[in-house]
C-alpha cells in the first residue's frame, strides 16, 4: 500500500516548515488535508507544495497563494 504526502516548499523550491507533511493512506486523503490546511501552511511560510506517492512526484509544484 502506498503512502501519500506533500513536500512543503518556498517559492524557490527549498524546503519550508517541516519540509514534508504527515503521511496519508490515499491521494484523496492527502488532497482533502491540503484543501483544509493550505491557509495555515501559507501563514507558516509555505509557498507551494508537491504531492508525493512514496518518493514519486505526482504533481506540483502547486502554489498556495491566491490568484491576483
Amino acid at each position: 500500500m502506498s503512502t501519500w504526502s506533500w513536500r512543503l516548499e518556498q517559492r524557490d523550491g527549498s524546503p519550508a516548515g517541516e519540509g514534508r507533511s504527515q503521511s496519508f493512506p490515499s491521494q484523496a486523503d492527502a488532497e482533502t488535508w491540503i484543501g483544509e490546511t493550505w491557509r495555515d501552511l501559507l501563514d507558516g511560510g509555505v509557498d507551494q507544495v508537491v504531492l508525493l506517492e512514496e518518493e514519486r512526484e505526482v504533481y506540483g509544484p502547486m502554489g498556495l497563494h491566491p490568484a491576483p
